[in-house]
């Protein structure tokens, strides 16, 4: 075997865990994870990366583009003209695709829009919860490896689906397109009809969306709600700047975990751990099954499929390190109680009765269900939203929907008679907080 061969050839380490009954703090730390050194390294570097946007705006900005992306930039916003130009030159082809995602993300998008509620718990005591739209959202949108036209799509339409009157969209500047975010980048906003671009990448587009910038003529004015997927350094931006703007899932590095039983085929789920491996050398691929034999020949395809990959050191990288492996269960239940305790971003059914396992399945991002459904189908044009919660954080969090740019805000109308009905036990509980003013509030109004 020669050398490159060696490199594309991963080991996926095995994590057996047959025999053994542990509880759920055990199984949360025996799953694969990135390491927290990188993580604890992020957070310091991002910490920087913010108070030095806040201070020096604009100026920090620049500095970052010339470190991180070895630009020198001029204009940091991006003229609208631009835009224009990206969907004039787009491939046609390409132009279908993301027609295509469009129109299925906002078919699914708008049936997330909840209704409002309206209750009389009494005569005369009506209760309101009515939904309403942020006022300004930050979209990012990231660079590095690879190109995420669909990240713009599923961006901005549930931000519009939700009815955001202001959106502003961040991507990093490129050093081989003049300083401008990838023109597929600019295309896609344009075809969502969005015209506020920035040229600004990573944790600092976040800061500067938070925080607002000024440039020359040009303001970033700060936003509400920042959105997008990322990095691990973009994870950490957002929960950096939570008591500042809110955010959605701290969706960082990608990850798939792929649930299977002897029914599985494994070149399937082969392909599909190396699809998600292809984004970054960080990037964790995860198989959960209880059949030894299955993940023998999953090993096999993977011998076999990742040297014939493009980006196969890449892929190489991530299928052995300490974010991926082989889980092995004793049953089907155990197999499901594993991917619940890692929370996968992308969780994958492949069993012989995949909706019923899917149903019993509690933590996830996003679940596909069956051969047919595999992760890229999510990623580009299934409809669904491909920003979604990463790091085992999806036990607590959901990907990004429409209900992520709305509000509900609670509205309260009581007559004076309902108000009287229950003045004496509103006193009551007032008096026993040692607040008598509480109470005073109310039988002003009920002479009670």
């Amino acid at each position: 075997m020669t050398t490159a061969e060696t490199t594309t050839t991963p080991a996926l380490r095995t994590i057996d865990l047959r025999g053994r009954q542990l509880s759920w703090a055990e199984l949360r730390a025996a799953v694969p994870r990135q390491s927290t050194s990188s993580l604890a390294s992020a957070e310091q570097a991002v910490e920087e990366i913010i108070a030095a946007v806040r201070a020096e705006g604009a100026a920090a900005l620049r500095r970052y583009a010339r470190r991180f992306d070895g630009v020198e930039q001029q204009r940091l916003r991006v003229d609208p003209a631009e835009i224009r130009r990206a969907v004039d030159a787009l491939d046609p082809a390409v132009r279908r695709g993301l027609q295509t995602a469009i129109q299925r993300t906002r078919a699914f998008a708008a049936a997330q829009r909840p209704a409002d509620a309206r209750l009389e718990v009494a005569p005369g005591a009506v209760l309101v919860q009515r939904w309403t739209p942020i006022r300004r959202a930050g979209l990012y949108v990231p660079g590095g490896l690879a190109v995420y036209p669909s990240s713009v799509v599923m961006n901005v339409v549930p931000a519009q689906a939700a009815g955001v009157g202001s959106i502003v969209l961040c991507s990093p500047p490129q050093r081989e397109f003049g300083g401008l975010p990838h023109p597929t980048i600019l295309a896609a906003a344009g075809l969502l009809g969005v015209d506020e671009v920035w040229a600004v990448g990573g944790a600092q587009s976040l800061a500067a969306m938070a925080h607002g910038v000024v440039d020359g003529e040009d303001v970033l004015e700060p936003v509400d709600t920042v959105t997008g997927p990322g990095n691990v350094y973009v994870a950490t931006a957002k929960r950096l700047l939570r008591s500042v703007v809110g955010v959605d899932a701290e969706a960082g590095t990608t990850e798939i975990a792929v649930l299977a039983d002897d029914t599985a085929n494994p070149a399937y789920v082969a392909a599909d751990l190396i699809s998600q491996a292809e984004h970054d050398p960080a990037a964790g691929s995860v198989l959960i099954t209880h059949s030894p034999a299955l993940a023998e020949r999953v090993a096999a395809e993977l011998a076999v499929q990742v040297p014939r990959t493009r980006h196969r050191e890449r892929v190489a990288t991530a299928l052995s390190g300490p974010q991926s492996g082989a889980v092995l269960t004793d049953d089907l239940d155990a197999s499901i109680a594993v991917a619940d305790a890692y929370a996968a971003e992308h969780l994958e059914i492949h069993t012989a009765a995949p909706q019923e396992v899917a149903a019993r399945v509690r933590n996830a991002g996003a679940i596909f269900v069956g051969p047919y459904s595999p992760v890229p189908l999510g990623d580009y044009a299934a409809g669904s939203n491909h920003v979604l919660p990463t790091g085992g954080t999806a036990v607590h969090a959901q990907g990004l929907s429409t209900t992520s740019f709305l509000k509900a805000v609670q509205v309260v109308e009581y007559s004076r008679e309902a108000l009287a009905e229950i003045g004496a036990d509103i006193v009551a509980l007032a008096d026993s907080e040692d607040l008598p003013a509480h109470g005073a509030a109310i039988t002003i109004r009920t002479g009670g």
